[in-house]
This record gives structure tokens, sequence and C-alpha cells, in this order.
């Protein structure tokens, strides 16, 4: 029993490192989930505007921005794919880190091709989240020619 408990702490500290990176990608998914729930309601007040319009020049500009909205809306659903699965490799992670001690296993290698994974999942959504404010400041500068 004594030769357990310094090994446990050793553990925890271990699992310390993926548990704040956890953190950070939550932060990341309530960002890019309140993203997308701002770009919900533009759509919704947009669509129901474009009925009203009667500028045939207005309403085109109306309909691409619709259609720039959707495509920011697909945009971050894969970004948040991308940062639930990082997330998942970072459990994984952690979990394997416990499973391997508590079993005596040596599993190194998938934890480390795991947090490989981790870091390649979070790194794409980091890009495709690039990508959404890409769009988000065309849709900005296309609005703003309209009025």
């Amino acid at each position: 029993m004594d030769t357990l408990i310094p090994s446990l702490s050793q553990l925890i500290e271990f699992a310390v490192a993926p548990v704040f990176l956890l953190t950070g990608i939550a932060g990341f998914l309530n960002v890019m989930s309140s993203r997308l729930g701002r770009i919900s309601d533009r759509v919704r007040v947009a669509e129901r505007q474009i009925h009203t319009l009667s500028d045939p020049h207005i309403v085109d500009r109306s309909k691409k921005e619709i259609k720039v909205l959707w495509r920011r809306v697909k945009v971050i659903n894969w970004a948040i794919g991308l940062c639930v699965a990082s997330g998942l490799m970072v459990c994984t992670v952690i979990m394997a880190l416990f499973s391997g001690s508590l079993w005596v296993v040596d599993l190194k290698t998938p934890i480390i091709v795991l947090f490989i994974l981790a870091m390649m999942f979070l790194i794409s959504a980091l890009v495709v989240f690039l990508v959404e404010v890409k769009l988000a400041t065309n849709t900005i500068n296309m609005v703003r020619t309209i009025r």
C-alpha cells in the first residue's frame, strides 16, 4: 500500500496537463457554439426580412448573404466537430493513463498516438474556425455595401 501512494500521485501529475488541455478545448467549444447561435439568429432574421424587400438588387445581395451565412453554419459545425473529437482524444489519453497504471500495462505508444491525434484535431478545428472568421468578415463587408 505504501508504494501505491507515490505512483498514484505521479499518475495524477501526468493526468493534470491533459485536463488543462481539456479545459482549453471546452473554452473553444463555448466560443464556437456561441458563434453558431449568433449565425443561426442572423439567418432567421435575414430570411424573414428578405420577403419585405422590394428592390431586386438588395434582394439579390440579401440572398447572397443568406448563402454565406449557411456556409458559415456548415463551417462552424465542422470546427465544433473537430474540437469535440480532440476533446474525446484527450479524455481517452487520461483514461489510458489510469488504465495502464491500474492493470500494469504499457500503453505509452497508444497514449502518444492519441495525444498526437488530439493535437491534429485541435489544429484542424482552429484552422476551420479561422475560415469561418474569414467568411464572417466577408459577410460584414457584403452587408455594409447594402445599406
